[in-house]
């Protein structure tokens, strides 16, 4: 439950990145923890999300592009873009947890913050671009 906890915080902190545009620094972090209770775990693993997803946001939203045919990434729910880039930093680059994993947790998140829909969504997105990161090893 601790690392459910992080990403949706992540999620919570990304989603207002999304909104302001601006890149956080680490006043925006302690503003955003000091309102939360976040042991010491649970924040470092969010921060390793957050910061990760951040560092490699143009590949990560490439990667979701690509693997969401006839949707544009800017037009689709705030939430939903959140939950998918978070997701796909997991998926893309952290090697210790398991892709099954990080998509279960990306639907359950979904089912919390999003639409009745948006978990399907999810799902099928995530698919694709684990099944696109299993072919590349492959190789």
């Amino acid at each position: 439950m601790k690392r459910r906890r992080g990403r949706e915080y992540a999620l919570q902190f990304l989603f207002q990145f999304d909104f302001t545009g601006k890149r956080p620094d680490k006043k925006d972090l302690d503003e955003f923890w000091a309102a939360r209770n976040g042991d010491v775990e649970v924040r470092a693993f969010s921060e390793d999300i957050i910061y990760g997803t951040l560092d490699n946001l143009s590949a990560i939203d490439a990667t979701i592009q690509k693997a969401a045919e006839n949707w544009v990434l800017q037009r689709m729910a705030a939430v939903d873009r959140n939950i998918l880039r978070c997701a796909t930093y997991e998926l893309i680059f952290r090697k210790d947890i398991p892709s099954t994993v990080t998509i279960n947790e990306a639907i359950e998140i979904a089912k919390k913050f999003s639409s009745t829909e948006a978990s399907s969504f999810i799902n099928g997105i995530l698919d694709k671009i684990a099944g696109g990161i299993k072919d590349k090893r492959k190789r």
